[in-house]
């Protein structure tokens, strides 16, 4: 059976995929406890113009359309990047058994590092939680991907004001 860093890959993948689109590039998988992928899902809200296209939710529904129920327990969530209120209120919700993230999000990360949704000690579910896993990968593609951004926005700054 593959290793919680091979799944991530396959998260780090996803999250490619976004980024291709311009994109957040954030990334997700959902595995059965065969090691079987159920799902996947990469952001996708700029494309869609949908606020609840994350890669986390997408993978979600796919897993509980092909499974035919809304309770996804047994599954592992691989995800690129802790995962934001919303999502990690689906997971809860969806009742997925254990959530694997790679790196912490300082502004709207509910796992750990601003909220801490699926410990909440009054909620009826919990998944169990790993962080960490391929760190640096996970961050780097987050980190390049914004620096690209900003470089873009700074050149059409300099053109419109060059135009003038």
């Amino acid at each position: 059976m593959r290793e919680d860093a091979d799944y991530m890959r396959m998260a780090l993948e996803e999250a490619q995929k976004a980024y291709d689109l311009g994109e957040v590039p954030i990334g997700a998988v959902l595995v059965d406890a065969d090691g079987e992928v159920v799902a996947r899902g990469h952001n996708m809200r700029e494309v869609w113009h949908d606020a609840t296209a994350h890669a986390e939710m997408i993978a979600i529904r796919e897993a509980c359309e092909k499974q035919g129920r809304w309770r996804l327990s047994g599954l592992t969530l691989y995800v690129t990047i802790e995962p934001c209120p919303m999502c990690a209120g689906a997971i809860v919700m969806s009742r997925v058994d254990r959530v694997v993230y790679g790196s912490t999000d300082a502004r709207a990360g509910a796992c750990e590092s601003v909220f801490n949704i699926p410990g909440n000690p009054t909620l009826n579910h919990r998944p169990e939680m790993t962080a960490g896993v391929l760190q640096q990968e996970c961050a780097d593609i987050m980190k390049r991907f914004f620096k690209e951004r900003r470089g873009q926005r700074k050149r059409a700054k300099q053109e419109k004001q060059a135009a003038n």
